[in-house]
């Protein structure tokens, strides 16, 4: 991808899953990376299979102080941030009749309240630094096809990635053009989350519905990260971009 080389790249929630596998594409692309995410023992290990990583930061993007503490950490390390991966995210599968008032504060904590709080902060930094410099900075952020169309089970999660989605849109308009911003909407993603909340019937189950036959892996999620980033979608801005192998092409997977 053009404009990757050297450029300084943060990651939420980037020690697994769809984070790892984009903090290695962005490393591939000679990009400098810094990943922040809360689990220390996941941080350990990605230094471990990562070793040009800049650092893996321990943050809760739920808690604004230790975001503003790892972003100046990130800062310190790479001397700034071009481009926000804002990717942290969780989810519980739940009937909604028995989703707990304490579980639909957490997802929306972490999902929507920390999105907000990673996003200001990068953009308070961009909007600064890149006051010259239109487009220069790119903030990217993980919604999901669940925030387009209805889906059982995860009422509290589909609620924060449509959150995502309209918080991207306004965020593309009051930040151009200075800063970009789009969202990633992957559909079905096999990741470590994702697998532990399926068995092989439901699995398969999910596949039949997917037109192109399969879940995506994340280090395609990470391909569509690494193009927006580029300046190659140095006109991209303000828009959602769906991964899903054909899923809302009808709506299959919801039915």
């Amino acid at each position: 991808m053009r404009g990757l080389k050297d450029k300084r790249v943060l990651i939420t929630g980037g020690a697994s899953g769809i984070g790892a596998a984009t903090a290695a594409r962005f490393l591939a692309e000679g990009s400098r990376v810094c990943v922040l995410d809360r689990d220390e023992k996941a941080c350990e290990h990605i230094k471990q299979e990562l070793p040009a990583l800049g650092e893996a930061i321990i943050a809760d993007v739920t808690d604004l102080m230790q975001v503003e503490a790892a972003f100046a950490e990130a800062i310190r390390i790479m001397d700034g941030v071009d481009v926000l991966v804002n990717n942290a995210g969780i989810s519980i599968r739940h009937k909604f009749l028995d989703i707990m008032p304490e579980e639909w504060d957490r997802v929306i904590a972490v999902n929507l309240t920390g999105v907000f709080y990673v996003a200001q902060t990068a953009a308070r930094h961009m909007w600064e630094r890149f006051s010259t410099e239109a487009g220069r900075g790119v903030i990217l952020q993980t919604a999901s096809t669940n925030g387009m169309l209805g889906y059982p089970y995860y009422a509290d999660y589909n609620a924060t990635k449509a959150g995502v989605i309209e918080l991207t849109r306004s965020m593309a308009l009051e930040l151009a053009p200075k800063v970009r911003v789009c969202a990633v909407a992957p559909g079905y993603v096999l990741t470590p989350m994702q697998r532990a909340e399926y068995s092989d019937a439901m699995l398969d189950e999910v596949n039949k519905k997917i037109p192109l036959g399969r879940h995506a892996t994340p280090e395609e999620v990470a391909g569509l990260f690494a193009y927006l980033a580029s300046d190659d979608a140095a006109f991209a801005t303000g828009h959602v971009y769906t991964l899903d192998g054909g899923e809302t092409a009808g709506g299959l997977a919801s039915r």
